[in-house]
């Protein structure tokens, strides 16, 4: 029997140790980042951190925005707008497909009264 997998960028593929060095940063400092809420990895049955690659972006933002000097209260804020503007562009988008797709245009002519 052949299973195929289907791996997005939500799906928990990396432990941590693989993570750290994916993002750049130490294993503790991942470990940091959970407890404070700024990357929320999947967990193993055993408990163990699993990262997805939406985790490890996420990661590579915050040590990017950390180098130029915003404190972490400032980066959780920032990546709570960036998340919201996300959700109301794909929002805005699926308005449009949706205007887009539902459009009927009707034309008819109407007779002259003489």
């Amino acid at each position: 029997m052949v299973s195929s997998y289907h791996f997005d960028d939500e799906t928990p593929l990396y432990v941590i140790s693989i993570a750290a060095q994916l993002s750049g940063l130490h294993p503790q400092t991942l470990r940091q980042y959970d407890r404070m809420g700024l990357v929320t990895p999947g967990r193993t049955g055993g408990q163990n951190r699993l990262y997805s690659q939406r985790d490890v972006n996420r990661l590579r933002t915050v040590a990017a925005l950390s180098a130029e000097g915003i404190t972490l209260a400032g980066i959780e804020r920032i990546l709570v707008l960036e998340e919201l503007l996300e959700r109301a562009m794909k929002e805005i988008e699926d308005l449009r497909e949706r205007n887009m797709s539902n459009a009927l245009v009707v034309w008819r002519p109407q007779r002259r009264h003489n």
